[in-house]
């Protein structure tokens, strides 16, 4: 009865869909500093991706029960020096975020009530385990999966893969002497390099979740070649990381997967749930080979293990 019930329950997340839900500043848009994402496997195994400004802390109701949380590098919006208050306040270009979270961060805040083990690459589970304890939680809750390892939480695997980008903690999420040292100084403190992640799922969906990153050559040996990657959370915000043609070239011609989303545009890149003419997102799309995604806050997208989507589909 048992081995039965287990091969129905595994078969049903075979069959399932993961459900990927972006979590912005304004409903229905996708907005220049939207960052955040929640992934659902189909055990209903519940992970939120860089947090950063736009999730209302803990007590967000988009968030709902979290199991993991995954941070790609400690830049504050990512990590959340600050965040909303609620949701759609100011306008999509210029969010209000009236509550400041440093020293502890947006990221840790969440994780410690969430109760949920935040997993991080390079030198970052120290740094995250010591604001844990900090805030009276589990240091041991902030856990290392370094690049080739992997760690399995619920129905999902997950890896971290290089990123090509700075990691530099702001003395605003430090304290003491330390800190007030390190601004006077205008330097911030290294805590190893950034992060992407691949994540594998119970139906056997492959993501790929870029981070901030330019081009890499680990885009086409691993996230292809190795990871087979069907599904990709691809940053096009220029600048500060790939621009929108050169992360064209990563989908088109180093990755190749069935779908893509957007990420990271640091634009307010839609009016009305459809995406504005001139942005970087529109060049993006209009310039990749594969069905591009738009991440509208709080619209959920489904993908099945072929990273085809659908459920919620533009």
């Amino acid at each position: 009865m048992a081995a039965g019930l287990f091969l129905t329950t595994a078969a049903q997340a075979a069959d399932g869909v993961v459900k990927v839900t972006p979590l912005g500043s304004h409903d229905g848009e996708f907005c220049v500093l939207d960052r955040a994402m929640v992934f659902e496997d189909p055990d209903g195994t519940r992970i939120l991706y860089d947090a950063g400004r736009t999730v209302a802390g803990p007590d967000d109701p988009r968030l709902g029960d979290i199991d993991v949380v995954l941070l790609s590098h400690v830049h504050g919006d990512h990590l959340g020096d600050k965040r909303i208050e609620k949701v759609n306040q100011g306008g999509c270009g210029s969010p209000e975020f009236p509550v400041a979270t440093t020293p502890q961060s947006n990221t840790v805040e969440i994780a410690l009530k969430k109760q949920a083990v935040l997993v991080t690459g390079s030198e970052m589970p120290a740094f995250l385990g010591a604001k844990l304890k900090a805030a009276g939680g589990d240091p041991s809750m902030s856990q290392l999966v370094r690049f080739g390892a992997s760690k399995t939480v619920g129905g999902v695997t997950i890896t971290t893969v290089p990123a090509v980008h700075s990691n530099g903690v702001s003395p605003a999420f430090l304290t003491g002497a330390l800190s007030d040292h390190l601004s006077e100084a205008g330097v911030s403190v290294y805590v190893g390099p950034p992060t992407g992640y691949v994540l594998t799922f119970s139906n056997g969906l492959v993501t790929y979740l870029s981070g901030d990153t330019g081009i890499t050559a680990e885009q086409k040996l691993v996230v292809h070649d190795h990871y087979a990657a069907k599904l990709v959370v691809m940053n096009i915000g220029d600048t500060y990381t790939t621009g929108p043609t050169e992360a064209a070239y990563v989908i088109n011609d180093l990755i190749k997967p069935a779908s893509v989303i957007p990420s990271h545009a640091n634009e307010p890149a839609t009016e009305g749930g459809k995406v504005k003419s001139g942005t970087r997102t529109a060049t993006f799309r209009d310039a990749v080979q594969v069905p591009v995604h738009i991440p509208l806050s709080g619209r959920t997208l489904a993908f099945n293990g072929m990273g085809e989507c659908v459920a919620g589909c533009d």
